[in-house]
């Protein structure tokens, strides 16, 4: 099936991303651990960074869920249902780490999902891209991605979040602090590693009903 991993991107005021950071630093900073992948296994291979997770009963999640809804109308008109897995991800990467390749065309986690390893994707530089998600048997699956951009890019080097479209164009999201890109969940991506500093981000995903 084809599609057009289009993106989009927003600003956000310095004073909202000053507010986020403050709750993030006092309710979810601490509660940071090593990144797994899906099917809860640990692959610095693959993933080398640090993570928690973010209810979508919080009130940021809601914050950003307006974002998702502007975005779709504005350029995908996917039929969107939810943020997947009640939650989303507060990540941090350290001076030498990184998230190798991946896409997170997928199935929601209410769903039994099952998780593949980096054999499941498509090679990008001769180097298999690992599938979040892949269950046939489910109704809901990924479709918009999206991560906010919490670092000053002065305060970190590397790290930046690259992705390839369908016809193999590669691209870099935007650095400024308070960025939000969003993308189609089959948008193959990465990010680079970390060589000095640390890059804090927001990431989620938002499913909807399977693609007809």
């Amino acid at each position: 099936m084809a599609y057009q991993s289009i993106w989009y991107f927003s600003n956000l005021p310095e004073d909202v991303v000053e507010i986020l950071d403050k709750d993030l630093y006092n309710n979810f900073d601490h509660k940071m651990q090593d990144s797994k992948l899906h099917g809860d296994s640990l692959n610095k291979d693959k993933r080398n960074s640090k993570n928690t997770w973010i209810p979508t009963d919080h009130w940021i999640a809601g914050f950003l869920w307006h974002y998702v809804q502007k975005a779709n109308r504005d350029n995908f008109l996917y039929d969107l249902s939810y943020i997947d897995g009640e939650s989303m991800q507060y990540t941090r990467y350290g001076k030498g780490e990184y998230y190798n390749w991946h896409n997170d065309s997928s199935i929601a986690v209410h769903y039994k999902p099952q998780a593949l390893g980096m054999s499941g994707g498509q090679s990008i530089n001769n180097e298999k891209a690992h599938i979040d998600y892949l269950n046939k048997n489910t109704e809901m699956v990924r479709k918009l991605s999206f991560t906010l951009q919490l670092s000053d890019p002065n305060d970190y080097e590397g790290g930046n979040v690259q992705l390839i479209d369908d016809a193999g164009k590669s691209y870099i999201a935007p650095r400024q602090r308070g960025s939000i890109v969003l993308f189609d969940s089959r948008t193959s991506h990465r990010v680079l590693k970390v060589t000095k500093g640390t890059r804090r981000s927001i990431v989620g995903w938002v499913v909807g009903p399977r693609w007809r």
